[in-house]
């Protein structure tokens, strides 16, 4: 059973999880549809195809339940800011109850949280996916009763208007691409790479990975050493980083695939004698505040900024969805940079999460 669509089926995903061909493909530049946060601008592009309800209600989500699936331990900063966005822009619409889960990194977990949901009566979700696949059980309940879903942060395996009506994250091929340029930038296009990415498998790391290496193919001098997981995890980056020194000491940047897996990493440098942003130019993604200080104090390099505020974005594609407007099917948001030039700043800014 469809939610209902608009537009040619064929600008829909390919795959869930999306790289640089489909979103130059898909994506375009809308001023219009820019949201702001706190001051901080955080849709960079919406696509062209849209979702359209076939049977709007006009309800008002004031008098709705809605559900919220988070993936991941709140220890992330990432999710904590994720997670606090949506309950704010809840407490902002009026809705009657938001129903929350978090799935703790299990998968099976996140089906049957979405599941419970549904039997309680949700109206809506919001779902964060742990992965790009998995969730197809649950996404099929809800399309059976009619139930909209938005996607945050990860895509994951389905069919627009469908399964979901919209995606709302950011372009990680980009970001990886963003910081292959920002390491060559801070190493003068000369250095002997080590990479700490994400756990495999998963559609940020695969895209994060490729980005990164396309980006420095075009610096003869930027040699990638090595490359390792760090299972989004500061303890396992941490190990992971001792051992990447030992069997490369003439190691002198670091790519790490999220700031979490960074700061592991710098307390290894720290143990071996070397001076993090001194011995080892350090370039990373997420733009948390811990990572964004490190920066202003010359510890690391540059941080490229996942926005986590999904929340109003989640809640306008809600009320859209039920007043049958279209619904774009991609919202991409606006990541910022940060960097030696702008990283004081940021922070007097508030904008560092």
């Amino acid at each position: 059973m469809t939610l209902g669509s608009a537009g040619s089926r064929a600008a829909a995903f390919a795959t869930a999880a999306f790289g640089a061909t489909a979103l130059g493909a898909t994506l375009l530049a809308s001023p219009a549809m820019a949201q702001s946060n706190g001051g901080a601008q955080v849709v960079g592009h919406v696509s062209s195809a849209v979702c359209t309800n076939p049977s709007p209600s006009h309800a008002s989500l004031k008098g709705m339940i809605v559900g919220f699936s988070q993936s991941e331990n709140e220890q992330n900063p990432f999710r904590a800011a994720e997670t606090n966005s949506v309950k704010a822009a809840a407490k902002d619409e009026g809705v009657k109850r938001l129903l929350y889960t978090n799935a703790n990194d299990d998968e099976a977990k996140q089906v049957a949280d979405i599941e419970s949901m549904i039997a309680q009566g949700a109206q809506a979700l919001i779902v964060a996916p742990l992965n790009s696949t998995g969730l197809q059980p649950a996404l099929a309940q809800a399309a059976a009763k009619h139930i909209p879903v938005v996607t945050i942060d990860r895509a994951t395996a389905g069919t627009p208007c469908t399964d979901f009506i919209t995606f709302i994250g950011s372009n990680f091929y980009v970001q990886g691409q963003r910081s292959g340029e920002a390491l060559a930038k801070a190493t003068g296009d000369k250095a002997n790479i080590v990479e700490i990415q994400g756990a495999y498998g998963n559609s940020v790391e695969t895209e994060r990975t490729q980005g990164f290496a396309d980006a420095i193919k075009k610096y003869p001098n930027m040699k990638l050493l090595a490359a390792q997981t760090g299972n989004w995890s500061a303890t396992d980056a941490q190990r992971v980083m001792e051992q990447l020194l030992l069997a490369h000491p003439d190691t002198n940047a670091l790519y790490s695939q999220a700031d979490v897996m960074t700061l592991g990493a710098m307390r290894a440098m720290q143990q071996n004698g070397k001076t993090p942003g001194k011995d080892v130019a350090i370039v990373s993604i997420d733009g948390t505040k811990d990572l964004v200080q490190a920066i202003a104090a010359g510890r690391a390099d540059a941080d490229i900024e996942t926005n986590p505020r999904f929340g109003p974005l989640s809640f306008q594609a809600l009320n859209d969805w039920f007043a049958g407007k279209p619904v774009p099917q991609q919202l991409i948001m606006k990541d910022f940079l940060y960097d030696k030039s702008n990283a004081a700043s940021s922070l007097k800014s508030g904008r560092p999460y």
